[in-house]
């Protein structure tokens, strides 16, 4: 009995274990609280392996069969009041969703907005083809002329960021309607306001689409790179190394080829690192894995909106570009790399730099710091204010420091800048350039400082654009001329003649013929159109100073045009090129016209030492007589040969030059454009490669490879055309000649005496008439007996001319003729007021005339009364003295 109590009280302490009064542990029993995963194993008794507890035995009662039905009555218990519950649940959730089904039934009857937007097969939910809902069904957009400005419009449309990039990707479906965008300006909210229009089944004829990156904020932390985000590797610093491009899911290298400053530039402002520095040829990253991009001087902010290409047959795996960048300090706001306003970076921002915290041994670390020379200038406010914060320390550099953030600090008392003390850094260009074997630091074969060795620089064009940017380095004046170069091939630089220094003009590491410049040493001409025009600037303590025209006559001219090895003066007029931004030249030229350089002439001081605007001095020179064609019969045909080195040389060329060398020998002479382009007789002329463009073949690559002659044939000069008339029924107006309808007129057409015969046809623009006569005398006159408004238009000489088994002709300028009224109504009325304002004069005259001479009559009458009388009293008073034999002798002579 006392076992069957003992035994009793168990499954009730159990029982009100299981009811969650509390978890008990004891001999061979464990009850613990499961994770409520469901029903079933909430509660789990775990028991020895043969059912039994320790020290259990037969005979006992199976205490664990009462307690599994008692847990199998509480489980069941609460599996029915929840199933009971999540019934009540569930059905209140059918409600719900119900309602929302409805909801969503209302909302699929009401399709996408027209012209709505989307991005589709992308990556995410912010990249993919774009897609434009019209007319009830999801149209591709066609390809086209598509830039980031229209990219940051979708965007923006679909709530996605910044725009990242804009690809071409293949057609979605074959054949489907597509609708044409038109450009965005990229502050528009929706495609909408963009404009489109239609295009149709096939407009879009299969080829691409639109392929869209946003920056997609949300997402940005867990996915990858941005499309076209860029990197540089295998650097010295994190500013520098190995150019990337994150493209398509994988790293690319870029492509060898033209890369400089405008790139570099982009990478560098994209990094938020600070100038750039210098580009330079990189090793190579991986064979094969290459994209090509070229960026544009001005609007390019990263180089996915650059123009990009995957690599083909360009990118051999030969080499990729290293671009370096300063990493603590930029200059902003400067006309180059080497000038600016100075920022620093410190905490991930830009701030500008005070002057009173700045002196030139910190300048000399900033230049050295961005490859530039020694500080030229500095000085607060020069390059304006900037926008963000100002550096709160001051500098104390010793000047042999690599970087600026190097150098110690100090704080300083007043953490304030005054507006217009933002400090301005001025450097010189970098030694990097230098011109050998001229015998002058201004003349000679160019060599540029490159990966810890001086090369040879070399090229097949742009000769004068390089030649202006080497000479402006130096601090040498204008190109005098380009020799033939260095036998020695240089890698290929190219520049448009404006850089500041050789770094910035975009170079390959092909081999070209080296280049020999020669520049003048102080004078240059400024803004001319070529070598021989422009404004008249004079080397003065190491700066520029343009010349006042009253200190400047025809004589200093022919000095300064002889020194750049031009022709003649031809022009000379102030103002004629703008006007300097430096200083004015305070002395007056005294030139005899035979000195060798302008500084060589005698100056005296002028009497007012300013110089009005408009009155710097610009002067044009005739092209260098170092040209001719000979053994052609005519000064505009024959074998070209060129005066070089004292002596008159054979020009020869390759063939796919030919033309080009052709058109600049026509062009030098005056002598119109090139008819024929022969081979000459003779061999081993020096070879000559030109664009086309330039003034004077001085300006075009001489190389020293070998080449058979050339023989031109030019088309003659330009002929003239001008109106005469007999009648005088042609006046002038401001639009040009103008002719009384009824008069007569002649055209006239003539050229200079190049070659015999020839006819001249005159054209009428707008109509097909035209007429045409022989050459007599080199020219020819067109009479039009009677003017009406037939006549009224455009009209244009063209010689036409054979020789040399060619046929050639030249036309000359547009003379713009216009007809207007007859003049004689103006004429009758004109000779009317004529005769009135005649007749007025002659009456009023003769109104005032003949009173004044009424006058003038009793005046003199009156004169002669006086006269009388007084001649009658000195009579009188002679009788009274004298006797009376005297007065009647007296009376006998009267």
């Amino acid at each position: 009995m006392k076992m069957q109590k003992s035994v009793s009280v168990v499954p009730l302490l159990l029982l009100l274990c299981l009811s969650g009064v509390g978890v008990t542990k004891g001999q061979g029993v464990e009850v613990t609280k499961a994770k409520a995963v469901d029903f079933k194993t909430e509660f789990e008794v775990k028991t020895p392996a043969d059912g039994k507890t320790d020290g259990q035995t037969d005979s006992e009662p199976d205490l664990w069969a009462e307690l599994r039905a008692l847990r199998d009555m509480v489980v069941e218990h609460r599996v029915e009041q929840r199933v009971e519950k999540r019934e009540a649940v569930t059905q209140s959730q059918l409600e719900d969703v119900k309602t929302q089904n409805s909801d969503l039934q209302a909302q699929s009857v009401s399709p996408p907005a027209e012209l709505s937007v989307r991005l589709v097969n992308g990556t995410t939910s912010c990249s993919g083809t774009v897609e434009v809902f019209y007319r009830g069904e999801w149209s591709a957009v066609c390809s086209g002329w598509w830039s980031m400005r229209d990219v940051m419009v979708v965007c923006r449309e679909l709530h996605c960021g910044d725009a990242v990039a804009v690809n071409q990707e293949a057609l979605v479906e074959e054949g489907r309607r597509g609708v044409a965008i038109k450009s965005c300006r990229g502050h528009e909210s929706t495609i909408t306001e963009c404009g489109f229009r239609e295009g149709g089944p096939g407009y879009c004829d299969g080829r691409n689409y639109h392929y869209v990156i946003c920056s997609d904020l949300q997402a940005q932390s867990v996915s990858p790179p941005a499309e076209l985000s860029v990197r540089l590797v295998n650097g010295t610093t994190s500013c520098s190394g190995t150019v990337e491009v994150f493209y398509r899911g994988e790293w690319f290298g870029l492509c060898p080829g033209w890369w400089g400053m405008k790139e570099a530039k982009v990478v560098c402002g994209e990094l938020d690192c600070g100038n750039f520095v210098d580009v330079s040829r990189g090793p190579l990253v991986e064979d094969g894995r290459t994209i090509y991009v070229s960026c544009s001087l001005y609007g390019d902010e990263s180089i996915g909106q650059c123009y990009k290409d995957e690599g083909s047959k360009n990118c051999n795996g030969g080499y990729y570009h290293h671009v370096t960048c300063s990493e603590s300090v930029r200059l902003v706001g400067g006309a180059g790399l080497c000038s600016g306003r100075v920022e620093v970076k410190s905490n991930q921002s830009w701030a500008s730099v005070c002057e009173a915290d700045f002196d030139r041994q910190d300048a000399e670390v900033v230049c050295r710091d961005l490859g530039c020379g020694a500080p030229a200038a500095l000085q607060g406010g020069l390059y304006g204010e900037g926008k963000g914060q100002t550096w709160d320390k001051e500098f104390q550099c010793k000047g042999n420091e690599s970087l600026l953030l190097d150098c110690d600090t100090s704080d300083r008392e007043n953490n304030t800048c005054l507006p217009g003390n933002a400090v301005g850094l001025t450097c010189s260009e970098p030694d990097d350039v230098r011109l050998v074997g001229g015998g002058s630091r201004c003349a000679g074969g160019v060599e540029r400082y490159d990966q810890g060795e001086w090369r040879t620089v070399g090229t097949l064009s742009d000769v004068k654009d390089i030649a202006a940017v080497v000479c402006r380095q130096l601090g040498c004046g204008s190109t005098v001329s380009v020799p033939p170069g260095n036998p020695a091939r240089g890698f290929e630089a190219s520049c448009s003649g404006s850089e500041s220094s050789l770094r910035e003009c975009p170079r390959s590491y092909d081999r070209s013929p080296g280049l020999t410049v020669i520049c003048s040493e102080s004078v240059r001409l400024v803004d001319g159109a070529g070598l021989c025009s422009g404004r008249v600037e004079v080397k003065s303590d190491q700066s520029w100073a343009s010349v006042c025209e009253a200190d400047f006559d025809r004589q200093d001219a022919e000095v300064v045009c002889g020194e750049l090895g031009c022709g003649a003066p031809a022009a000379l007029q102030g103002g004629l090129y703008g006007e300097g931004e430096g200083q004015t030249w305070d002395k007056e030229f005294q030139c005899k016209g035979n000195e060798s350089l302008l500084l060589d002439c005698d100056t005296s001081d002028r009497e007012n030492n300013t110089c009005l605007p408009g009155n710097a001095v610009g002067l044009t020179c005739s092209e260098p007589d170092d040209v001719r064609l000979v053994g052609g019969g005519s000064r505009c045909a024959g074998g070209v040969e060129r005066y070089d080195q004292g002596e008159w040389r054979t020009v020869g060329s390759g063939d796919w030059a030919r033309t080009r060398v052709a058109a600049v020998v026509c062009r030098q002479l005056g002598c119109g454009s090139a008819v024929s382009v022969l081979p000459g007789n003779t061999t081993g002329a020096h070879g000559l490669v030109c664009d086309g463009t330039e003034s004077a073949l001085r300006e075009c690559v001489i190389t020293f490879d070998r080449h058979s002659g050339l023989t031109v044939i030019c088309s003659s000069v330009q002929p003239e055309i001008f109106l005469t008339d007999s009648m005088g029924g042609v006046s002038r107006g401001h639009q040009g000649p103008e002719v009384f309808r009824g008069y007569s007129f002649t055209i006239t057409c003539s050229t200079q005496p190049q070659y015999p015969g020839g006819s001249f046809l005159l054209t009428f623009t707008g109509s097909n008439r035209t007429q045409t006569q022989p050459a007599v005398n080199h020219s020819a006159a067109f009479l039009f007996p009677a003017a009406d408004d037939s006549h009224q238009g455009n009209y244009r000489c063209v010689y036409d001319n054979y020789g040399f088994s060619h046929n050639f002709s030249s036309e000359s300028e547009l003379l713009s003729l216009t007809i207007t009224a007859s003049p004689l109504p103006a004429f009758i009325i004109r000779h009317v007021v004529v005769l009135l304002i005649l007749l007025t004069a002659i009456t009023t005259f003769y109104l005032y005339y003949k009173p004044t001479r009424r006058q003038k009559r009793v005046n003199r009458v009156s004169s002669m009364d006086l006269y009388v009388n007084a001649m009658e009293m000195v009579s009188l008073s002679s009788r009274a003295e004298a006797g009376p034999g005297e007065e009647r002798a007296a009376q006998g002579t009267e």
